[in-house]
């Protein structure tokens, strides 16, 4: 008898299927009687579930009123496994075991982690997890001094609890309806969720360097990039933000200096992928929602719980431009000097990136009825898996919410991940053709 064929999956078709399945298991709990109060559509399960394992946030129902606390933990875990990733786990459960991970496996970790080589991916897995408990712990810790007094000790806990792993994995589901307007004056919100989702979205290999090497001048180039440009961004949009919303009476308009600052402080971080919000952002200006669509766009660090392009990438773009101007063959930074790889790489996923965005722009301007600049904004926020919205994701037909599952799923594995997936291997080159110059600009 014949024995059938045992079907290969490449290291990048294994991590998109492991999320589909994780996407599909979630669904189907979301949709148990026991997860919701009133019975969700099977189109808002699948939303719900895709938003909470590719930590964006967006939700096409209210999490407070619609999932019970069995449906919100649901959410919960499945922020924690998606932010954290599905192999990280079975990694885990690997080691735990005391068996080998493979080969193969430590392809789709690198792969999955965004890393360069397949070197230190478990050790980093071991500190990713040890990092992410420890921090959530303590967050959950702070958080609750807050709720428990305002809700009581269970309810307060359960908050504490889910809006830790939230925060940490960049994910900016709420149980509150208006999200954390409520506490936009609140220091110790404010810290702590900014806190959270900052170390979240700065990536585990900067953690791990930090923690190994604890100078800054014995980082890696990657290590300080990251934290000198997060530094920066951050405070460069606190400032933008707060000059273009003091005066609007919807926004900053009506509080206090020191909650003008909170405030501005909390949403110019957020949209680095973290998708909470302490302002109502269907009121902010449009100059400051299109400031805000590229924050979101950028998104975080690699091998980080965040998502968009990534910072780096921004960054490797920006001094390829630089470089092209100054008249240099070049990049360099830091005394280094940076592959040609990198920036066709850099390019490879902006460019895959913009021309996904703009597919979805253009299919849901065809379907749903809001403005331009809603639409855009939502696939932009999914894209980059941030969350925020301007409030009109339930308004979205199937159609639009099935857009945005889609273009969710590719912002968290990442575009290049999707298209090495569906690629077929074109192996070596071995023919080389004669160079001639075309005009360009």
């Amino acid at each position: 008898m014949k024995m059938p064929k045992v079907i290969k999956l490449k290291p990048s078709q294994l991590l998109v299927l492991t999320f589909a399945i994780g996407i599909a298991a979630g669904t189907c709990l979301l949709k148990l009687p026991i997860s919701t109060t009133q019975g969700i559509s099977w189109v808002d399960s699948l939303f719900v579930a895709t938003s909470a394992m590719t930590v964006t946030g967006l939700s096409s129902v209210d999490p407070s009123t619609a999932f019970t606390t069995f449906g919100q933990t649901v959410v919960a875990l499945l922020i924690q496994i998606g932010g954290l990733g599905i192999m990280s786990f079975a990694v885990l459960i690997y080691m735990m075991l005391g068996r080998k991970v493979g080969i193969k496996d430590r392809i789709v970790m690198q792969q999955a982690l965004n890393q360069t080589n397949i070197g230190g991916v478990i050790r980093l897995v071991k500190y990713m997890f040890i990092f992410a408990f420890a921090i959530e712990f303590v967050a959950m810790i702070f958080l609750s001094i807050v709720w428990v007094p305002e809700l009581g000790w269970k309810k307060g806990l359960f908050y504490g609890f889910f809006h830790a792993i939230s925060a940490f994995n960049n994910a900016g589901f709420g149980l509150f309806s208006n999200n954390l307007i409520n506490y936009v004056g609140n220091p110790i919100i404010n810290i702590v969720i900014s806190g959270l989702f900052i170390v979240g979205g700065i990536g585990f290999t900067v953690l791990v360097d930090m923690w190994q090497k604890k100078k800054f001048k014995k980082f890696s180039l990657h290590t300080k990039i990251m934290l000198v440009a997060t530094l920066v961004i951050n405070l460069v949009s606190m400032l933008i933000l707060f000059v273009l919303e003091y005066g609007n009476p919807g926004t900053l308009g009506g509080l206090s200096l020191g909650d003008k600052l909170w405030a501005s402080w909390f949403q110019a971080v957020s949209p680095r992928t973290a998708g909470f919000n302490t302002l109502d952002i269907g009121a902010m200006h449009e100059a400051s929602l299109f400031f805000v669509m590229i924050l979101m766009f950028i998104g975080a660090g690699s091998a980080s719980t965040g998502g968009g392009i990534k910072l780096t990438t921004a960054i490797v773009i920006f001094l390829a431009t630089l470089t092209f101007l100054k008249g240099r063959k070049e990049i360099t930074i830091g005394r280094r000097a940076l592959d040609g790889g990198y920036i066709v790489r850099a390019l490879s996923i902006t460019i895959i990136s913009i021309l996904f965005i703009m597919g979805a722009v253009f299919l849901m301007t065809i379907t749903e009825n809001e403005s331009f600049l809603e639409i855009v904004f939502e696939v932009v926020s999914a894209f980059g898996t941030v969350g925020l919205s301007m409030g009109v994701t339930a308004n979205f037909t199937d159609f639009g919410k099935i857009v945005l599952v889609f273009i969710m799923f590719l912002g968290k594995l990442g575009p290049l991940t999707l298209i090495y997936s569906l690629a077929t291997p074109s192996g070596n080159e071995i023919v080389r053709y004669p160079k001639e110059d075309i005009l360009t600009g």
